[in-house]
């Protein structure tokens, strides 16, 4: 599905952190958002997610939209049934373990669950001997590694990602960059991961890069 990120705008206590901002991706592209900290990624993804308003401007996906500066009374709608997010606070829910917190997330978003679609992530995200663990027995690594997992199982049309490797080493970074292409293209989803990690743009053909709440390439 097409995604379009039309003049958006976010002031937080008179300090402006996002300023006119245009993005858009065309249904199955693949693209990068860099930038250091402080640039306003995780302002922009919460705004694309509809878990946030802009202060102007306008987030589509195909011909639905998510949230506007008038208000967001479509994006529960829109996340639930199209997005499949990646946070960069992990937000797995910790009395359950691994398998679960997948279960529920297929069982929310998509009203049925799909047992072989999780053990087959889990293998490939190298966490399967994990899955029964709860978060809290986690490592850093397989935390994120799961919360990978469960944004995947939705079988999402666009799958966007809060700095998904910050918490992995180089050999988990390929493991889980090749995986979110690969899998992104199986499902034929739109792929956006914001980061600041530059051995990402080595995967990807399209980077857009944001300074100061702009995209400035």
């Amino acid at each position: 599905m097409d995604l379009r990120v039309s003049g958006v705008e976010k002031a937080y206590a008179g300090q402006q952190v996002l300023s006119g901002l245009n993005l858009s991706l065309a249904a199955k592209d693949r693209a990068l958002l860099l930038g250091p900290s402080g640039s306003g990624k995780s302002t922009i993804l919460n705004i694309i997610c509809g878990l946030q308003s802009p202060d102007a401007g306008e987030v589509t996906l195909g011909d639905e939209t998510i949230v506007s500066a008038s208000g967001m009374a479509n994006a529960d709608t829109v996340r639930r049934q199209h997005m499949g997010i990646i946070f960069q606070t992990l937000r797995l829910v910790s009395a359950l373990n691994v398998e679960a917190n997948l279960l529920l997330a297929q069982r929310l978003q998509k009203g049925a669950v799909d047992r072989d679609l999780v053990a087959e992530t889990l293998e490939r995200l190298g966490i399967a001997d994990r899955a029964q663990a709860r978060p809290f027995e986690l490592s850093q690594g397989e935390a994120q590694r799961a919360a990978i997992a469960r944004a995947l199982v939705v079988r999402p049309d666009i799958l966007i990602a809060d700095e998904p490797t910050s918490a992995l080493d180089h050999a988990n970074t390929e493991i889980v960059a090749k995986l979110l292409i690969e899998l992104s293209e199986a499902a034929e989803a739109t792929l956006l991961i914001a980061t600041h990690d530059d051995r990402l743009k080595a995967h990807f053909d399209r980077t857009f890069v944001l300074e100061q709440g702009r995209i400035v390439s």
